[in-house]
């Protein structure tokens, strides 16, 4: 990889840029935490080649949310499903909303 494809990939929320400490540095947890919501299968961290774990951007997006709901009281466990559910709610939306844009309106015969 060179410089520039290094460079290419800041922008890229699923590039895997952060280690454990500084990702549990950045969500003002602990490293106990983040293997903990790894173990619940809320996110899936990469390894690097020496078998660290990395963390992209989008998954500690996720780690915050989920670190939300336990800070207010939510079993780790709990909190964990709560934001798989908001994200596939998310998903559902959007592609609801996609299919309705491209749906047009609805049986145009009907009003002839």
């Amino acid at each position: 990889m060179t410089a520039d494809d290094s460079y290419g990939r800041l922008d890229d929320d699923d590039f895997p840029a952060y280690t454990m400490g500084r990702a549990a540095e950045m969500l003002g947890a602990t490293q106990a935490f983040l293997r903990a919501i790894g173990e619940a299968r809320l996110i899936t961290p990469l390894r690097s080649a020496g078998g660290h774990r990395r963390y992209s951007r989008y998954q500690l997006r996720i780690a915050a949310r989920a670190r939300e709901l336990v800070d207010h009281g939510t079993p780790i466990e709990a909190a964990c499903r709560i934001v798989i559910l908001e994200d596939q709610l998310e998903e559902a939306q959007r592609i609801n909303a996609e299919h309705h844009r491209g749906a047009g309106p609805a049986n145009p015969t009907a009003a002839a």
